[in-house]
């Protein structure tokens, strides 16, 4: 269990808000399962499962994140063969399935996530959860929030990129964990209300390539 607080009223703002995003983009997420099918028709080197699957860390605990594939085969073998991670492969679009450069643009790529949120995996709002070596090296530098909390679909350093006074993640992060210490219920969903607003207007931006 985290040692920071995981209120009551958060955790059914996530399990309301995952149900009901996830029967609002069941169509969205049929059109992602037939673009994908379509890109492995048309690119053999596209082929190969609908979903991906990495071990992230939330409050201490291994789990697996859930994501609509975008990498190529070939790409996907290699970051697993050298014990890296996807985020890193996919930065380069030239790594990309046909369909992933589509799905990656307005982030679709990540509505698998909603079910890590109704699992408990996830929280909406919170550090995203990072791939173990990278909470490894963290610790080794003196920073163990992450396992300490229970990670975020999005979170406050998410809804900062681009921004012109970029801060630091872990600032952030640390910023929301102290809320999380010390808000009234009542405005820490506020606060996750807030971020999540800020998130849907970055979606809509379509700039997911960037980043």
């Amino acid at each position: 269990m985290p040692d920071v607080p995981y209120p009551s009223v958060k955790r059914v703002l996530d399990a309301t808000v995952a149900a009901a995003l996830l029967v609002a983009t069941a169509p969205v997420s049929v059109a992602a399962t037939v673009l994908t099918v379509v890109g492995m028709l048309r690119r053999p080197g596209d082929r190969g499962p609908l979903l991906y699957r990495e071990r992230r860390i939330s409050a201490g605990r291994e789990f697996d994140l859930l994501k609509f594939r975008t990498l190529r085969r070939d790409v996907l073998a290699r970051v697993r063969a050298e014990g890296s991670y996807a985020r890193l492969a996919e930065a380069d679009e030239a790594n990309l399935t046909w369909s992933g450069r589509i799905l990656k643009r307005w982030y679709l790529d990540e509505l698998p996530q909603l079910f890590n949120v109704l699992r408990g995996d996830l929280s909406l709002v919170g550090p995203r959860p990072w791939p173990v070596p990278m909470v490894v090296a963290q610790r080794e530098a003196g920073l163990d929030y992450r396992d300490r909390v229970v990670a975020g679909l999005t979170g406050p350093a998410q809804v900062q990129k681009d921004s012109d006074e970029p801060a630091r993640g872990s600032d952030l992060d640390l910023e929301y964990v102290e809320r999380l210490r010390t808000l009234s219920s009542a405005r820490l969903l506020a606060t996750d209300l807030a971020i999540l607003a800020d998130t849907v207007r970055l979606l809509a931006r379509g700039e997911g390539l960037r980043f």
